[in-house]
């Protein structure tokens, strides 16, 4: 599937999510704390498996390591603070080519909750903070999806 047309699917779930009224659809949790039910559909946003957690304690219904930032931006952020915008800038670039992944898992958000999980120990700036902030960003910009191929960053 096309770019344009990943788009237009995203916009179509982002919609049905924008819809739904009630509690936050999407919420993000340390991949180490107790799941609950509360965690409804709980996707793992690392590339890497977290250290020392058993699958059956995760509980993950999908570890989607495609929506993951790659190696070498993981590496060179590094949880750096000072770094954080930049990294935000790269790892949305890198989401525009991943947007298909994320309406797999967005596409759960009409049946129950999604839960965006990580290891980090940084509980403000990791992967998915700033993919929740990726997909909360273009939820607000959905009707703008089909005429849109680039997005800016700066």
């Amino acid at each position: 599937m096309d770019v344009k047309k990943s788009f237009i699917h995203l916009k179509a779930i982002t919609t049905q999510i924008e819809s739904m009224k009630g509690e936050e659809m999407i919420n993000i949790k340390r991949a180490y704390e107790k799941p609950s039910k509360e965690d409804g559909y709980r996707v793992l946003v690392d590339r890497l498996w977290p250290r020392g957690l058993k699958k059956e304690a995760a509980k993950i219904d999908l570890w989607s390591k495609e929506v993951a930032p790659s190696d070498q931006l993981r590496q060179w952020f590094g949880h750096e603070e000072v770094k954080w915008g930049e990294f935000k800038k790269r790892y949305f670039r890198e989401l525009d080519s991943h947007q298909l992944d994320i309406a797999e898992f967005l596409s759960k958000a009409s049946q129950k909750n999604v839960t965006l999980l990580y290891a980090a120990k940084d509980t403000n700036y990791n992967n998915a903070a700033a993919l929740l902030e990726y997909i909360k960003k273009h939820s607000l910009k959905a009707g703008s999806f089909e005429n849109q191929n680039v997005h800016s960053y700066s």
